[in-house]
């Protein structure tokens, strides 16, 4: 859960440089990108301010990448969570069976790749997840690099919009 929830563009823009770099940091888990971003103010609107968090992503070093990726947990698990996957079934609402192959399937793509998965998969299921992770093992290293960016993209901005709230900002009546 972010910290910084609906502060708004001008709040944000507003905000002292090391604060500005929490709350970004809290949506990309990079404290490069989350610097630069803050760098980069101000913003004349969300666009913008996405636009530039993208260039500043696809940017980074594969070395800056694998480290944001160490920040993400396994796939089926909640960060700090050492529970069995069929204890995380009544979290996820899947079968065990399901939670199994998904965590099996997540560590042959460890394997593969030298990095975990990520995926943006707001509203997809367990068996979702499974389905794109099987897909992805089909890449060869060099594409799922590319897509593990494009993942995180997607990842940073959502979150970026949860920080900022609604382009017009909330109404305060």
């Amino acid at each position: 859960m972010l910290m910084h929830q609906g502060i708004g563009l001008a709040a944000y823009n507003d905000m002292p440089i090391r604060r500005a770099v929490h709350a970004v940091y809290e949506c990309c888990c990079s404290v490069a990108l989350a610097a630069d971003l803050a760098r980069g103010r101000p913003y004349a609107n969300h666009d913008e301010l996405f636009r530039q968090a993208d260039a500043l992503l696809f940017a980074l070093s594969e070395e800056s990448i694998d480290s944001i990726l160490q920040a993400y947990p396994d796939v089926g698990r909640r960060p700090g969570s050492e529970k069995s996957a069929a204890e995380q079934c009544a979290v996820f609402d899947e079968r065990p069976e399901v939670m199994e192959q998904l965590s099996s399937a997540s560590r042959r793509y460890l394997e593969r790749f030298g990095f975990g998965f990520v995926m943006y998969c707001n509203g997809f299921c367990a068996q979702d997840v499974l389905g794109t992770i099987t897909d992805r093992l089909h890449n060869d290293v060099d594409t799922e690099r590319k897509v593990v960016r494009n993942e995180l993209a997607r990842i940073n901005r959502a979150r970026l919009e949860r920080m900022l709230g609604p382009e017009g900002g909330y109404s305060n009546w």
